[in-house]
């Protein structure tokens, strides 16, 4: 396969470069993708359709706006960086609008950038976990393989079986996700004597419903809350050390207080869909929207 722009270091597990640079990407996620308003977006809009805000210079004009106008869709939204390495390097600074030939094939390989940033995001912080030190090594062999698969060119990208390496990389990260709440479970098992779960507790687990639940009383550290639906959620004041909440949906999930600071594979999209406060904690790199201070 054709390597693009390739880095003379895949040793990098910083995430420094899987945050949204805009100036340097072409408007993007306003074309590629399709949304709808039902979901939070201006317009009911088709992929490949550039957004009505969009600008001739790939700026939004509503962009300072967006919590006004409550645009929730757009104002969670984030690529992990994949708009500008689809920008800038696998077309090399070469926009859709002026290579309109190259468009079609720009949108497909940014979602797939998108798809394999977002691993990336997951298996470096994987790597900062001392629960998953047993595999390390595993982890930064996949983290590299990854990292190498997002300078294929073009045509390479567009080649790539992403289930098959999606798959290789959620194991890994099924195991993270053990370790890390084996031992908060095990923490929590030491203090309190006993693990004992409510009737609701005991429902609560991968993929679960809770949307609108009240769970400010669930003591839920070391919980799998992985593609759980968390939407309108009341998690005030919670401490969910240890709590794997990938791919959950926080579509207005309530926060504040909450202590997310030691939860794993959390995302900025997931809390810029949350409400949370100042005194909501984060785990390192991930930060408090702007929007939650905004009546």
């Amino acid at each position: 396969m054709e390597l693009s722009n390739l880095p003379n270091s895949l040793h990098d597990t910083s995430r420094d470069n899987l945050r949204a640079d805009c100036e340097k990407c072409f408007g993007l996620c306003c074309v590629a993708l399709n949304f709808s308003v039902s979901e939070g977006f201006p317009i009911d809009k088709e992929a490949g359709r550039p957004c009505l805000n969009l600008q001739p210079d790939f700026r939004c004009r509503v962009h300072e706006s967006l919590s006004k106008r409550g645009l929730k869709g757009c104002i969670a939204f984030d690529c992990f960086g994949a708009g500008q390495k689809v920008s800038q390097i696998s077309f090399g600074g070469q926009d859709w609008g002026t290579a309109p030939e190259f468009a079609k094939q720009m949108f497909k390989v940014f979602i797939i950038m998108m798809q394999l940033h977002e691993m990336l995001w997951y298996l470096a912080e994987a790597l900062t976990l001392h629960q998953a030190q047993s595999i390390h090594n595993e982890l930064q062999f996949m983290l590299e393989e990854t990292q190498q698969l997002t300078y294929l060119s073009p045509d390479s990208l567009m080649k790539l079986d992403m289930a098959e390496h999606r798959a290789s990389v959620n194991t890994l990260l099924i195991k993270t996700s053990e370790l890390v709440r084996s031992e908060a479970r095990s923490r929590l098992k030491a203090r309190s004597g006993h693990t004992a779960r409510s009737k609701l507790q005991k429902t609560i687990g991968r993929g679960a419903d809770l949307i609108g639940a009240d769970l400010r009383r669930l003591d839920l550290r070391g919980t799998n809350l992985r593609g759980a639906y968390l939407i309108a959620a009341d998690l005030r004041g919670n401490n969910l050390s240890g709590t794997d909440f990938i791919g959950a949906d926080f579509r207005d999930a309530d926060i504040r207080g909450a202590d997310l600071s030691k939860s794993i594979f959390l995302t900025q999209a997931q809390l810029n869909a949350a409400k949370g406060d100042a005194h909501t904690k984060l785990p390192p790199l991930l930060i408090h929207p702007t929007h939650w201070y905004v009546s």
